[in-house]
């Protein structure tokens, strides 16, 4: 293995996230959340454009209609990069003027769960997953979150996984998922990340199954076997790498992104916030469905 990490986006995000690779596109679509920025990458050119939505905007989707659905600081939208036209959909939490969304992607049917957090002052389990179907109906699933987190499908789509990156909970779920309904069942611990320097952030899962974790705080990624078995760890230039994606041409490059709030002072840190790409790793990814509504 000859692997190389490289920073491909400079962007100092207070916080980077919500990277999905759209095959399509043939490009990386990632969220500056608390600067309400959304970020598209395009790894042959080189250029990542951005765009302001104007509040906070915890993670997206591409359309297959067109544009992106996402979820924000006031609840899903539809939203339209190239000419700005934005359509609310729904707002489950208008009564948590707290809460914000955080991580979400979507299942291999094309619908998109995305889960929310209390932004700010003491932690509370006040996150919920929420899961919005192409007819646009929304169901609301486990509210006990500190940190809603790490949201990944198996190759086959029949395994969900999901965190909470909170000190006292650190730990990442795996639960049966119906492939018909979307309804998660027989959740069980799949891995305690306590003995790891890095807590569970966001994640992906590639070709052959494993699991990726962005160590926050731990300045590494880790890949876990599908028995939560700690197969590679990989030290990143940042202490707080946030989310993991596969993408390109072949789905070969680990595009990770990064957050630069709370730092150790005493590492300078000049790249965090950016946007960074792992390639010589040998493994590829699975390829992200489009939101279907």
């Amino acid at each position: 293995m000859n692997m190389n990490i490289e920073c491909v986006a400079p962007t100092r995000s207070i916080l980077g996230e919500g990277a999905v690779w759209d095959v399509g596109d043939q490009r990386l679509w990632w969220v500056d959340i608390m600067a309400g920025l959304i970020h598209c990458y395009d790894p042959v050119t080189r250029d990542n454009e951005t765009f302001d939505f104007g509040e906070p905007v915890g993670c997206l989707a591409r359309r297959e209609k067109g544009g992106l659905v996402l979820a924000a600081k006031s609840g899903f939208w539809f939203y339209d990069p190239a000419s700005g036209e934005r359509e609310k959909i729904v707002d489950p939490e208008e009564a948590l003027p707290d809460n914000r969304f955080n991580d979400g992607g979507t299942d291999m049917q094309g619908r998109f769960w995305a889960g929310t957090m209390k932004d700010g002052g003491e932690p509370e389990k006040a996150g919920t997953f929420y899961r919005l179907d192409p007819d646009l109906s929304l169901t609301a699933w486990r509210n006990d979150f500190f940190t809603t987190n790490g949201l990944a499908f198996s190759p086959d789509g029949k395994t969900m996984y999901c965190s909470d990156s909170n000190p006292t909970v650190r730990t990442i779920w795996a639960y049966d998922y119906d492939l018909n309904t979307g309804a998660p069942s027989n959740g069980r611990v799949f891995f305690d990340t306590s003995a790891l320097p890095g807590r569970p952030d966001g994640g992906t899962v590639d070709a052959e199954g494993c699991y990726w974790q962005a160590g926050v705080s731990g300045w590494q990624l880790y890949r876990l076997s599908p028995q939560g078995e700690v197969l590679m760890t990989i030290d990143m230039p940042v202490e707080k790498p946030t989310k993991p994606q596969f993408g390109g041409e072949n789905l070969d490059i680990l595009f990770v992104t990064s957050l630069s709030l709370g730092l150790d002072p005493d590492n300078p840190q000049p790249e965090a916030g950016s946007l960074f790409a792992i390639t010589g790793l040998g493994v590829t990814g699975v390829a992200q469905a489009r939101f279907l509504g």
